[in-house]
């Protein structure tokens, strides 16, 4: 049985990530999210193993040091990781595993397992992507300015990863997506084992 594929999809700010994620996993009932672990508090309606792996902060610095994650950050006072034990299960079962993580949380995983699918999400022009963060109405001037600079910033990435996927349209880049892992798949380093079997038979 083949492995699963570990898909990292990162891009910068009003890229539309979110969008073709959620899009892809309702498209493909066979690629899982990934549920990462956190410190912070369960919300109304969060489940464990569902929404996130809640736990101590002491907990969370033990499996730091056993280095269980496959990336872990700290955001306003909580820790969040992505568990390298709950990834590496599925893939050992032949699933594929999605993780959506900023680019910093993506080069830690890629340094802890190269063998992923990195792909970042590009707008179709800086132009676009300004509009975009405008659009949300959720931004002062100032904060628009910070961000459409972080966003600039974030492109220069792109260069790190496997895939670069202009979100020109979310149907289009969702295509795309499926279209490389559809080639990843049939990559000779992923089905060694299948080829020997026809060799045997």
């Amino acid at each position: 049985m083949s492995k699963g594929l570990l898909v990292v999809v990162s891009g910068p700010s009003g890229a539309g990530k979110g969008t073709i994620c959620k899009e892809l996993l309702d498209r493909n009932p066979n690629i899982n999210l990934s549920v990462s672990t956190t410190t912070r508090k369960p919300r109304n309606g969060e489940l464990e193993g569902i929404n996130y792996f809640f736990k101590e902060r002491n907990t969370f610095e033990e499996m730091i040091d056993d280095d269980e994650f496959l990336e872990h950050a700290e955001v306003y006072g909580n820790y969040y990781g992505t568990p390298r034990s709950y990834a590496m299960d599925k893939i050992n079962k032949g699933e594929d595993i999605l993780l959506e993580i900023d680019i910093q949380g993506a080069l830690q995983v890629k340094e802890k397992y190269p063998d992923g699918v990195f792909i970042f999400i590009l707008p179709p022009s800086l132009k676009e992507l300004k509009n975009r963060i405008i659009g949300r109405g959720s931004e002062t001037e100032e904060s628009l300015i910070t961000r459409y600079g972080a966003a600039k910033a974030e492109m220069e990435f792109a260069f790190k990863y496997d895939y670069g996927v202009v979100n020109d349209t979310v149907e289009k880049a969702t295509e795309k997506v499926e279209a490389i892992l559809l080639a990843e798949k049939s990559r000779i380093s992923r089905i060694k084992d299948i080829i020997k079997n026809i060799e045997e038979e």
